[in-house]
């Protein structure tokens, strides 16, 4: 069982779909979000108010949800998984109005986010660790003019994945838990 762990709906529990599904950690969220938070202070941007969040590789939703619960306005849940959709919608509905959130039932990796029709404060990428190629999905965001140039996208893979990324993008930070990295990428510039 997972909580969320800060804002509106801190310590609300979301059920964890029992198939295709690796959640990411407590330990992780928050260190996540203290980055994320960090990182707008620096820049004096507000991450939360008014602003839309992107989680792929949806899964129980924790990551749009816990931003959600902070005061995100928004988050389009990207899925591909029945059964974990399913799970992913009623996690959502314990936290939001149906009016805070999508769920797109699509392949991320063939996507082009035609749905999406808001600039992103951040993106969750948070794949099977068997996926290699991040930088068909960047360009696919790019393209559809959703990256802007205070959006932070948080990637999570194995520590020894490296990810290929577009020129346009550099890396700010990037941390290891255990097997997992953590990297946040940006736009140059």
């Amino acid at each position: 069982m997972l909580n969320i762990i800060g804002g509106l709906k801190k310590r609300t529990k979301l059920d964890v779909p029992v198939v295709n599904v690796r959640p990411t950690s407590s330990k992780k969220r928050e260190a996540i979000f203290s980055i994320l938070e960090s990182n707008a202070l620096k820049n004096k941007v507000n991450i939360y108010f008014n602003k839309y969040f992107l989680d792929l590789f949806a899964g129980s939703g924790s990551m749009g949800l816990e931003a959600i619960s902070r005061g995100a306005k928004f988050c389009y849940f990207y899925e591909i998984t029945k059964e974990v959709i399913k799970t992913l919608e009623n996690n959502c509905l314990k936290i939001c109005k149906s009016n805070n959130f999508a769920i797109v039932e699509q392949d991320i990796s063939k996507s082009f986010f035609k749905e999406i029709n808001k600039p992103l404060s951040v993106i969750f990428i948070d794949p099977p660790y068997t996926l290699i190629s991040f930088k068909n999905i960047l360009n696919n965001l790019l393209k559809a003019k959703l990256i802007m140039k205070n959006t932070i996208i948080v990637i999570e893979t194995e520590k020894k994945t490296k990810i290929n990324f577009p020129p346009l993008m550099k890396i700010i930070d990037e941390r290891y838990y255990g097997k997992t990295k953590i990297t946040f990428l940006s736009l140059i510039g």
